[in-house]
């Protein structure tokens, strides 16, 4: 498949601009020297303090696709860049940092790339979309997530929808999900991709209506107003991907679990809007085997752990599809800082009777919220002060250990992941 879009034009930076990216990787050194993390985000804002035009200017010279979804989007947008790169260099933001200051830093340092593939924030994804006029935007999924900041998902859905209606892109959107596919609805160009969707309880009620959604087996729709499940141009099927050909592609990642099949899907479905066959952005796809820290397995203290983050009830319930049977040890840890949502309230939409016949352990600043869920769950469990003492306490067998966001960050410093 050949990529027929001419190539976008590359202008030399005004002296403003290359202000702004020294002065903003000046800063990001400044911050690493410190120990205070990347530096990328301090790196964007005061470039976009010098040259507010900054990120636009940015990316005049790169193809970008654009990812957005609560859950999924680092590692799909890792799968799309090692995809990409099959035909040119890549730059992207593969840290994560995903809002525009963030992503201005990562477009910084891709003066001589061909493509930009970029994870962005949900709320931000209009304006971002905006500022780069990306060839492409892959919507993964809408679910609850950081109670106490992030909008509701169905106002979520309809920032999306109004934000990028009309735009130029092609929208490669996940159809199983009705808040996705409502939002992209408003599109003209929609490539939409049959993913699947597990988590189901943020979508029961009609985003165009407000009416009870009808969900029978795998497909959805609204009896009052008729929006429904779209049909799909690719689709995730088993272990292979269903080209819009009807062709069938073997999936073989060495990240686990059916959502990673998902994401390696809406991956190979935005390749080939890059130019890229289905076989070779799929090849390209094996070579990844952990994204940020994320299904990393490490030894501490003598033992196994696989680091797994999740980071609402949706992350948590894919999260737990990926671990052994009973009786493979289990340590969770749950934060609740500012990049977490200081709101725990979601603890009580996850299943946690999953973990039963689990030995479980519990760490974490919120390790009593968490506790208190377990208990009425009626699960047995350990809360221990730290992770040196969940490990020694743990029997023996790999230890799955799942974390939200800081908690994450926090477990891979202590045991080196």
């Amino acid at each position: 498949m050949q990529d027929a879009s001419p190539q976008r034009g590359s202008e030399p930076l005004s002296p403003r601009a290359k202000l702004a990216v020294t002065a903003g990787k000046m800063a990001a050194a400044v911050s690493r020297t410190a120990g205070r993390g990347s530096g990328s985000v301090i790196g964007g804002k005061v470039a976009l303090k010098l040259d507010p035009d900054l990120l636009a200017r940015l990316a005049t010279h790169l193809d970008v696709v654009l990812v957005s979804a609560t859950n999924g989007k680092t590692t799909t947008t890792r799968l799309i860049a090692e995809a990409l790169r099959a035909n040119g260099p890549v730059v992207s933001n593969a840290l994560g940092a995903n809002m525009p200051a963030g992503i201005t830093s990562a477009l910084a340092g891709g003066s001589d790339a061909k493509y930009g593939v970029i994870e962005v924030d949900e709320k931000y994804l209009a304006t971002v979309a905006r500022d780069v006029r990306p060839k492409a935007i892959a919507l993964l999924n809408l679910s609850r997530d950081q109670l106490d900041r992030a909008a509701e998902t169905r106002m979520l859905a309809e920032k999306w929808r109004e934000g990028l209606s009309g735009t130029d892109a092609v929208i490669i959107a996940n159809a199983d999900d009705p808040l996705v596919a409502w939002a992209a609805s408003s599109c003209p160009n929609v490539l939409w991709v049959g993913a699947g969707q597990e988590w189901k309880d943020d979508a029961w009620s009609c985003p165009s209506c407000g009416g009870v959604m009808q969900r029978p087996g795998d497909d959805w729709g609204c009896p009052e107003c008729g929006f429904r499940r779209p049909p799909t141009t690719w689709a995730l099927s088993g272990d292979y991907v269903i080209d819009p050909h009807g062709t069938a592609w073997p999936i073989t990642l060495q990240l686990p679990g059916r959502a990673n099949k998902a994401n390696a899907t809406t991956s190979a479905a935005v390749a080939a809007v890059f130019g890229v066959a289905p076989k070779v952005a799929l090849d390209r796809m094996q070579s990844v085997t952990a994204v940020a820290g994320r299904y990393d397995v490490v030894t501490y203290l003598g033992r196994e752990l696989r680091l797994l983050l999740a980071k609402n009830p949706a992350g948590w319930l894919e999260t737990f599809s990926l671990i052994d049977q009973p009786p493979a040890p289990v340590l969770l840890s749950v934060n609740a800082l500012g990049a977490d949502g200081t709101d725990t309230s979601w603890l009580w939409d996850v299943d946690y009777t999953r973990l039963a016949g689990h030995p479980i352990f519990v760490i974490g600043q919120r390790k009593l919220d968490l506790a208190v869920r377990l208990e009425v769950a009626g699960l047995t469990f350990r809360v221990c002060e730290n992770v040196d003492e969940a490990v020694r306490a743990a029997p023996a067998g790999r230890i799955e250990c799942i974390a939200n966001y800081t908690a994450f960050q926090q477990l891979r410093r202590q045991v080196g992941g």
